[in-house]
């Protein structure tokens, strides 16, 4: 599935949630069942996420052409928000990441259900994943 087409299945299950509660509800629940985790010594100033409203740590990974992602949130709403993430961006070569235009998640309604503090975690997020993407395409041509 592309990332297009991924973004399009949210956008869909959105949709059927219907009100903004809903959604949040739902990215809750996924946070409850999120269990990925980093160890303890992973957990630093070089992995975190430096603009999110709540602890959390990134791992980048270029592997096979691919960049792949492990990322561990503090907060209920992170840790809801990561899978749903990961699910666009993770195991994705560099070029899909690059041009796919990170505008296209405010089609999800992001802006009515995260609170300004919560937006700008979700930007420095997509900053850290595009960053990964570049490093990772220069990588490959060495």
């Amino acid at each position: 599935m592309t990332m297009e087409e991924t973004l399009q299945q949210i956008k869909e299950d959105f949709e059927l949630l219907g009100d903004p509660n809903a959604i949040v509800e739902y990215i809750l629940e996924m946070g409850q069942q999120n269990d990925m985790k980093l160890p303890p010594e992973l957990k630093n100033d070089t992995t975190k996420i430096h603009g999110c409203a709540s602890d959390a740590w990134m791992i980048e990974e270029c592997k096979d052409g691919k960049v792949r992602f492990t990322v561990e949130g503090s907060s209920e709403l992170a840790k809801g928000m990561i899978p749903l993430m990961l699910k666009i961006f993770n195991d994705r070569t560099p070029d899909e990441i690059l041009s796919f235009d990170p505008q296209k998640l405010y089609e999800l309604g992001f802006e009515k259900i995260l609170s300004p503090t919560r937006l700008q975690g979700m930007e420095a997020f997509l900053n850290r994943i595009y960053a990964a993407a570049k490093k990772c395409k220069e990588q490959d041509r060495s």
